[in-house]
C-alpha cells in the first residue's frame, strides 16, 4: 500500500471533518469515502485506522463513526501537557549531550528542508518531546505525554502552517537551554511552546466552527 496515498486520504478526511462535511456520528465507510476521494479502499482503510488511533473515530456496534475534538478537550489536553512537560524540561538538564546533538541535527534539517510529503515533522516532534520526557525515568509519564500529543497530532503543518517554522525555532531554543544546564529556562520555554501550539489549534477549531455554521 502506498503511504503517500494513505496520508492523502487521511488529510482529506480531516479536512472533511473540520469543514463539517463529516459531522459527529457520521459513518466512516471505506467504499463511500473511497468513491468521494477517487481512491481504492486500501489507503482509505489505513487512514480510518489512523483516525481511530487518534480518537477521531469510535466504534459503535459494527460501525466506526466520526468523533470530533472539542475546544474543551483541547484545553484539557494542553493543561495536562503544560504541567507534565514543563516539569520534564526542568529535569532534563541531565540529558546526554549526544542526545541533544542528535535532536538539534534533526530539527535543523527539518527547518532547512521543510515538512515535505512524508512524516518527518511528526517523527522529529515525537523524538524531541519523547527524549525530554524519558529523562525523568518514569515510563507512565512518557506514555501519558505521548497519548496526549497523539490526540492533537491531526493539527500538523497542513492544518496550522504558521506553526511549522516557529515550532522548529522553539525546539532549538529549548535544546540550547538544556545544553547550558538551565532547567528553569527550559521549563519556561517548553511552557511557551505548548501554549503557542494550543492557541494555534484553538484558532483553527474556531475557524472551522465558523465555516461550518
Amino acid at each position: 500500500m502506498s503511504k503517500p496515498l494513505a496520508k492523502q486520504a487521511y488529510g482529506s478526511i480531516i479536512e472533511m471533518i473540520l469543514s463539517g462535511a463529516l459531522t459527529p456520528g457520521d459513518l466512516l465507510q471505506e467504499g463511500k469515502l473511497g468513491d468521494e476521494l477517487a481512491m481504492s479502499r486500501t489507503p482509505v482503510r489505513e487512514a480510518i485506522k489512523r483516525l481511530e488511533a487518534e480518537g477521531l473515530a469510535v466504534q459503535e456496534g459494527r460501525f466506526l463513526k466520526v468523533r470530533t475534538l472539542t475546544i474543551a478537550e483541547v484545553e484539557e489536553i494542553f493543561y495536562l501537557r503544560r504541567v507534565l512537560e514543563r516539569q520534564c524540561a526542568r529535569q532534563a538538564v541531565t540529558i546526554a549531550p549526544a542526545i541533544l546533538d542528535g535532536l538539534e541535527q534533526r530539527v535543523l534539517h527539518l527547518q532547512q528542508e521543510g515538512p515535505g510529503e512524508e512524516e518527518e515533522q511528526r517523527q522529529v516532534d515525537d523524538m524531541f518531546h519523547g527524549a525530554i520526557a524519558r529523562v525523568a525515568g518514569n515510563q507512565m509519564l512518557v506514555r501519558t505525554i505521548s497519548d496526549l500529543r497523539r490526540r492533537t497530532c491531526m493539527f500538523d503543518h497542513s492544518q496550522v502552517p504558521e506553526r511549522f517554522g516557529k515550532s522548529c525555532q522553539e525546539h532549538l531554543e529549548i535544546i540550547q537551554a538544556l545544553r547550558g544546564g538551565d532547567g528553569e529556562r527550559a521549563a519556561v520555554l517548553m511552557d511557551d511552546h505548548i501554549v503557542h501550539a494550543r492557541d494555534a489549534i484553538l484558532a483553527r477549531l474556531r475557524l472551522s466552527s465558523q465555516r461550518s455554521q
